[in-house]
């Protein structure tokens, strides 16, 4: 397997756990996130994915909470490679050990 093949091979595995993680969300938030995705949208991405880190580490307030420091950080990833590729392994290790975050059983993990 060649380097090109074994990144887009990554590239599809983590587009897969990701779309596994934002089915788990409200489908309201789904398709904002979906659409926030988009490559359209790379004007408001960045700004919204700052929002929800700092929302994430605001979380002792009622309003936000610690779910969306990472969502901010996978929103960020679309638009910088070095954090899609730690987001990448990160969604693997979460696959691996806590597949149910993903909403699959735990003995159905490829």
């Amino acid at each position: 397997m060649s380097t090109d093949s074994g990144s887009i091979e990554a590239e599809q595995q983590r587009e897969r756990r990701l779309h596994l993680l934002i089915g788990r969300l409200p489908p309201r938030l789904q398709s904002m996130i979906h659409w926030l995705r988009r490559p359209s949208s790379g004007w408001l991405r960045v700004p919204a994915g700052l929002f929800f880190i700092v929302g994430g580490l605001l979380a002792i307030l009622p309003v936000f909470g610690l779910w969306m420091l990472p969502l901010g950080v996978v929103l960020l990833s679309e638009d910088i490679p070095a954090l899609r590729h730690w987001t990448g392994r990160r969604l693997a290790w979460i696959e691996r050990k806590h597949p149910r975050w993903l909403g699959r059983p735990r003995d159905v993990v490829r």
